[in-house]
């Protein structure tokens, strides 16, 4: 059985969990320590070298991390870059979350309003 660190800004649904566990063959969710997910939640906008950011949770990853498990990993696309090739170069396979939408919309007094819902469809390998 493997372990899924959880390193992006959601919670995962009900349907994710179930999803992995079939198809990952995973029984162990890890989500970042609060410290290391306030950095992946506030990664620095104007900083042009994001590396020394990250150092944290790839330390994180390399100390609690065996070969066989995975990383969903969905955020700021230069850190995702950043941490999907670190993860695959100490053998965690880091994958993201597909999902289709589902919008309605609802005249409501005068106002027409924009519903967005997102179903989770698979777990794709980057």
């Amino acid at each position: 059985m493997n372990k899924l660190f959880l390193i992006f800004n959601h919670t995962l649904t009900k349907e994710q969990i179930e999803d992995a566990k079939k198809s990952l063959y995973v029984n162990a969710f890890l989500p970042l320590p609060e410290a290391l997910q306030t950095v992946w939640s506030t990664i620095p906008p104007y900083e042009t070298d994001i590396k020394p950011a990250l150092r944290p949770i790839k330390d994180f990853l390399a100390h609690n991390g065996d070969n066989g498990d995975f990383a969903l990993i969905q955020g700021d696309f230069g850190s995702c870059y950043e941490l999907v090739n670190f993860c695959k170069s100490i053998g965690i396979t880091p994958v993201y979350a597909t999902n289709t939408r589902v919008s309605t919309e609802e005249l409501k007094d005068g106002v027409v309003h924009k519903v967005s819902e997102f179903k989770h469809c698979i777990f794709r390998k980057y």
